[in-house]
């Protein structure tokens, strides 16, 4: 998963980052409400942690501004030293799929904010998943359109895979770089520019078809499913 962390305690941010990385996942820090806000206008992440008390912006603030702004909120987790209920009632309310009390062992963090992203995310995938008239097969790695086998490469399906797990939803390029090639350095930007091209051609997406795949400008691209009328 792609994590989002912001608190203005430089502990905490090196404890969760260390735990999130563990754990096999992509982690970006940040330390105050504003930029963590900015970050959320421009990129996609599977699940933010949020501090309560930060400068410029509160955790509550931000997550009020996300539920209200962003079309498709990742799962939101509140840390802090608050434990007044009220407090615990006021995050959930305003968005926040969980709350973590802080201090909190790694193992408590790892698995709470992985909980946050299985609830977040659409619901298990099994081998054989059907969209429209596409088939996909997880285990052969494998995309049919009309039971007709489309050739593609790994990262190709592992591209269209992750679109079509999150139709109608904006996927920012640094998402999909993270998601698809982990984030490696020496991949090019243009990569997925050529790779997102390549999916429209060979799986003829089309309104026609029942599916397109969108250019977000200054964002990145959302795959867009058409109703049958």
């Amino acid at each position: 998963m792609r994590i989002a962390l912001a608190d203005d305690e430089q502990d905490i941010l090196d404890q969760v980052s260390f735990v999130v990385k563990n754990a096999g996942h992509d982690v970006n820090c940040f330390s105050d409400g504003i930029s963590i806000l900015n970050a959320l206008k421009r990129e996609t992440f599977d699940v933010v942690m949020l501090d309560w008390n930060m400068p410029g912006m509160t955790g509550l603030e931000v997550l009020e501004w996300a539920t209200e702004n962003l079309d498709a909120p990742p799962a939101f987790i509140l840390l802090t030293s608050r434990q007044d209920k009220g407090d615990v009632v006021s995050g959930l309310e305003a968005g926040a799929v969980d709350y973590v009390v802080k201090p909190e062992s790694d193992e408590v963090i790892r698995a709470r904010i992985e909980a946050a992203g299985r609830r977040a995310s659409s619901p298990e995938h099994k081998r054989h998943d059907w969209y429209g008239a596409y088939e996909i097969d997880r285990l052969e790695k494998s995309i049919k359109r009309e039971d007709e086998v489309i050739q593609l490469t790994a990262k190709e399906f592992d591209l269209a895979d992750l679109f079509f797990q999150n139709l109608d939803r904006p996927l920012s390029r640094g998402y999909l770089f993270s998601r698809v090639w982990g984030g490696h350095a020496e991949i090019e930007t243009r990569t997925i520019d050529m790779h997102v091209s390549r999916l429209r051609s060979k799986l003829k997406l089309s309104p026609e078809n029942g599916f397109v795949i969108r250019t977000v400008f200054g964002f990145g691209y959302r795959m867009d499913q058409y109703a049958e009328e």
